[in-house]
């Protein structure tokens, strides 16, 4: 950090943590506004060189400042990075260059090798980086993974997981993102250490183009299944789909010895309707912005917590190295048609 902790607690009288926030698009957004909201945090620069953001940085009171303005501010306590994925490297260097604590979204790059560089890098350099998984900041989520962890449920035998997203992004996105497997699934992958505890010692993977021809042709699939197994022999199943004729369809199942646990799609509101025909209720919230409001506001909330001497962060850099390790490894088994086997430092 830029200021020690007791400097900067945000109390009466007291400097507020200043954050830099590092892209102004959707999510971008969702966390800056999340981090102002909080009590003594304010938002000091905000970095988008392609983003019109005049109307974000007036309604949060933050400078539109270039990166190299930015990360030099010798006031500032921290960094949240939710730019373009291509940016994630250089800027996560660059924080740990500073000694500054480090909100950043997933992936850590595109390039294997570059995030396990980064990684080691931002490790050695000694600051807090935490990851963008909102998902283990979710109020379900969270209440079944402390469940199992607790030992309630019995031994976690399988877990299975779906994601469908309600429609294919634009194939400008996928061109950037990383594609699905590093973009999309990465939060499955990451749930599936979460939830079980372990690492993954064995992965197979199939997946193709079956909604939209544009993002094969931009080399990417829209949908996947995985399978997996941990070291004590759990299994983990995950489905993934660009298109969900539900909407936003993100549930989870964990199978106990004891009892199932059951994460259900999130409705827009608890209404039915019912009549002679039968009942109807409301559709699924509309995207994962809606369905993790409370998760992200969460996560930014802890990882200011943190910056004022709270918890770790639930999820750190190393967090999104691994679940990266099992996305490239699944691109692997799609590519060969063969499972694979995980030893801690396997390389695609």
């Amino acid at each position: 950090m830029g200021h020690d902790s007791d400097t900067a607690t945000g109390g009466q009288g007291v400097r507020p943590l200043r954050l830099a926030v590092f892209g102004a698009g959707r999510i971008g957004a969702v966390h800056a506004r999340n981090a102002a909201a909080l009590a003594g945090v304010s938002i000091a620069h905000l970095v988008d060189p392609v983003a019109d953001c005049a109307a974000l940085a007036a309604e949060l009171g933050a400078a539109r400042s270039p990166a190299a303005t930015a990360l030099a501010d010798p006031d500032l306590d921290g960094v949240v990075i939710c730019s373009s994925t291509d940016s994630h490297a250089d800027l996560l260097l660059a924080a740990a260059e500073r000694g500054l604590a480090v909100f950043c979204e997933k992936p850590i790059s595109l390039d294997f090798s570059t995030a396990t560089a980064v990684t080691e890098a931002v490790e050695a350099a000694g600051i807090v980086c935490m990851l963008g998984f909102q998902r283990r900041y979710d109020p379900d989520f969270r209440a079944v993974r402390e469940r199992i962890a607790a030992g309630v449920s019995g031994r976690l035998e399988q877990l299975v997981m779906q994601t469908r997203d309600p429609a294919p992004p634009p194939l400008a996105y996928v061109e950037r993102s990383g594609g699905m497997l590093r973009d999309q699934a990465i939060h499955d992958f990451d749930q599936a250490r979460y939830m079980t505890g372990e690492e993954i010692v064995s992965l197979h993977a199939v997946g193709n183009c079956q909604i939209d021809p544009g993002i094969g042709a931009a080399g990417d699939i829209d949908s996947l299944m995985v399978t997996m197994l941990t070291a004590s022999g759990r299994m983990v199943a995950m489905v993934n789909n660009r298109r969900g004729p539900l909407g936003y369809d993100q549930r989870l199942e964990a199978h106990c010895a004891g009892e199932v646990l059951f994460i259900d799609n999130r409705p827009q509101t608890d209404i039915r309707i019912a009549g002679p025909q039968g009942a109807l209720s409301a559709p699924p919230m509309d995207y994962f912005i809606a369905r993790f409001a409370r998760a992200y506001a969460a996560e930014m909330a802890a990882f200011v917590a943190h910056l004022r001497g709270g918890p770790a962060p639930l999820a750190g850099i190393r967090d999104g190295l691994e679940a990266q390790r099992l996305a490239e490894a699944a691109l692997v088994s799609i590519a060969s048609g063969q499972s694979v086997t995980l030893t801690p430092n396997w390389q695609p």
